[in-house]
């Protein structure tokens, strides 16, 4: 069980947001209070020997009793220059001052310096500063800007150019902190609001991060009209940016934590309570549960730390029921029951680890979404075998697809959009894993349990989210892609043959693509039958070995894998009707959203408030929005940035013309002409 993993980005890196103010740089009025303090030197050296000639100063004013008095101008040879009150030829009271570059302060003046109220403006950049001054610097209540459009602003105490006491800061990307300062650095009690993240924090800081009592929020983004809208909220001790110390965490889906933390992990001693009201209660190491080793050498501890008897009754909330009577059949009856139990141990140890692994494939090829709550298809999850390599242990997808069937339809077993609840992902799980390591695992008191533990520790947890293949690797190619799915199945089915091992069933194997692709001429000396099987073999176990692959049977995914690998050799021979496919495609990229739901599986709010909150949704902002970066650095950033842009989109123009141009037509001939000669 896990309900947060670990978080490597603390808040820290918050600290980045404050760093582009370079005092020293974008506050050239540093220097410039040197400028001034020669002024009054001068004018003082005026008001002494009067020994400074007109080359280096030029006086127009009011003059009493040989000295400057009232109303004036200044201007030294550098090209500063002052003007507004003076007593005893000393600026005082209020003026202006024009720096050689065109930058102002206008505002009040004591002995030269500026000191009380004043609005400075600087000509090289949009800093502005309109506030109080003390001895030439920012010292009291004051607002700066840090940009034209005044989108970044800090409004608040100043203690000698720092921001130092209580303030408000807007970043330019609209994140919003309100609270104490010191140094320049949040510090003390304070409100931090990251705007796009939908994340709220109150609490202490320290040096800029989170650090002492506090309180975070995350507010989930829902679609409108989603019938849920709730949050996550930890309240707790907080180190260094970490949860870390005593602190309970609320999750959206009704499940509750109290215990302590570290390093933004339950660790050590705590409850948790399951949204149906179940309760472990006991150690946490590494933000698990600790549960008992498969040999039985340990007592689990799942209710008040007690040890769990074979009496006791422990039942997964009802996404998480299994159906593996399949499998339970097979054992003794006697040991069913613990049988059974020591799966779910399994299963309820790693639940948040198998949530996030299901949300994230669930999303595959849909485009991005502020909901982000969809069902797992059975193309998706042919994805996630696929690329945890099952099938790699002598067993394919068209196997497994029989394996887990249950009561399912001959049409259902090997549609791609059959949706697949959390609870069967883990069925299936339980079912696959029995037959890949059942043999090894005979040794062991309990034989499913442990089979399920050494699929998803050596499989499923270091493989899962390393997408594979050619058709999801990239999300706005397969968003794409995804639009042809119910015109290619047709191809497929429309190809399939009698499967041998089960007489009612009708499936394709690689040696069929391969006429396939003869059959509609495709076949050209850009993409060679050498080619093609390199394709096929892009995710065998022996690619040396392309024959032995040639009669396995395929599911859908991999027969639509081969075509978007074939999309990327084809030429695109037509370049008018290229030109045609970019306005296309365009305009497809700016509506993606109307891309049907129904096609890949879409969810319900009584579903989703069954599963548990991701852990993606409990990482702490990382913000870096005032970062100072190297001009060249962010320029070749920005150039890489258009060519990975070109790039997609020349690869989404290429997919969509070999489907739509090339492949689609000639399935279309190859059909009217078998009709014809079938007539």
């Amino acid at each position: 069980m896990k309900e947060v993993k670990r978080n490597t980005t603390t808040l820290k890196s918050n600290v980045n947001e404050d760093n582009g103010e370079a005092y020293g740089r974008e506050r050239p009025h540093l220097a410039e209070d040197r400028e001034i303090t020669k002024l009054s030197k001068e004018l003082l050296e005026v008001c002494v020997s009067r020994h400074l000639s007109a080359a280096e100063l030029c006086l127009l004013g009011i003059f009493s009793k040989g000295l400057m008095d009232g109303f004036g101008v200044i201007t030294l040879a550098t090209g500063l220059k002052y003007e507004g009150e003076f007593v005893s030829n000393m600026p005082m009271g209020r003026g202006t001052y024009t720096w050689p570059d065109g930058s102002t302060y206008t505002g009040e003046v004591y002995n030269g310096v500026r000191h009380g109220m004043g609005t400075y403006k600087c000509a090289r950049s949009s800093l502005s500063y309109t506030g109080q001054w003390a001895k030439g610097k920012w010292h009291g209540k004051g607002t700066a800007y840090y940009n034209e459009d005044k989108t970044s602003w800090y409004k608040g105490d100043w203690v000698m150019n720092n921001r130092e006491g209580w303030g408000v800061r807007c970043y330019p990307s609209g994140n919003i902190y309100s609270g104490e300062w010191k140094n320049n650095t949040r510090h003390g009690e304070g409100t931090m609001w990251w705007r796009r993240m939908g994340q709220q924090y109150v609490g202490k800081w320290q040096d800029g991060v989170q650090h002492g009592q506090g309180t975070h929020v995350w507010i989930l983004m829902r679609m409108d009209g989603s019938q849920y809208s709730q949050s996550n909220q930890y309240k707790g001790d907080f180190f260094q940016g970490q949860r870390h110390g005593e602190g309970t965490f609320h999750y959206a889906s009704g499940s509750v934590y109290k215990g302590e933390w570290k390093n933004n992990k339950k660790h050590g001693q705590g409850k948790f309570t399951f949204q149906d009201g179940r309760v472990f209660e006991g150690e946490f190491v590494d933000d698990q549960m600790k549960i008992p080793n498969l040999n039985g050498s340990r007592a689990p501890t799942p209710l008040g730390g007690s040890p769990l008897s074979d009496g006791d009754s422990f039942k997964l909330g009802p996404d998480m029921a299994l159906s593996i009577e399949c499998l339970l059949e097979k054992i003794p009856e006697k040991k069913r029951a613990t049988e059974c139990k020591q799966v779910e141990f399994v299963v309820l140890q790693q639940d948040m680890k198998l949530r996030s692994i299901y949300s994230f494939y669930s999303r595959l090829g849909h485009p991005h979404s502020p909901d982000n709550t969809f069902l797992l298809s059975r193309l998706q999850f042919w994805r996630l075998l696929k690329d945890c390599n099952i099938h790699h242990h002598g067993i394919t997808l068209t196997q497994i697809d029989h394996f887990i069937k249950e009561e399912a339809s001959l049409a259902e077993i090997h549609s791609p959009f059959t949706p697949i609840l959390h609870r069967k992902l883990l069925s299936s799980l339980v079912i696959v894993a029995h037959h890949i390591y059942s043999k090894d695992m005979m040794s062991q008191n309990n034989v499913l349990a442990a089979c399920l533990s050494k699929l998803i520790t050596d499989a499923i947890l270091p493989n899962a989210k390393e997408v594979k293949g050619f058709l999801f690797k990239q999300p706005d190619v397969a968003a794409m892609a995804m639009k042809y799915t119910k015109q290619y199945w047709e191809v497929y089915e429309a190809f399939c043959r009698v499967n041998a091992a089960h007489r009612d069933d009708v499936t394709m194997t690689y040696r069929h693509v391969l006429w396939m692709f003869k059959d509609l001429r495709l076949l050209d000396h850009e993409l060679t039958t050498a080619r093609l099987l390199e394709i096929i073999s892009a995710e065998s176990q022996d690619r040396n070995n392309l024959s032995s692959s040639l009669d396995l049977e395929i599911t859908f995914l991999e027969f639509f894998e081969v075509l978007a690998g074939c999309a990327e050799v084809k030429p695109q021979q037509v370049s008018d009707v290229l030109e045609e496919d970019r306005a296309l495609l365009r305009s497809d990229s700016q509506a993606r959203g109307e891309l049907p739901a129904m096609e890949m599986g879409s969810t319900t709010g009584q579903e989703v408030e069954s599963q548990h909150v991701r852990t993606e949704d409990h990482k702490m902002p990382h913000s870096t929005e005032d970062t100072v970066e190297n001009r060249h650095e962010v320029k070749e950033a920005q150039t890489s940035e258009v060519d990975a842009k070109d790039h997609k989109l020349n690869l989404i123009q290429t997919i969509h013309h070999f489907l739509n141009h090339i492949f689609f037509p000639a399935y279309e001939h190859h059909q009217l002409v078998t009709r014809e000669m079938e007539t």
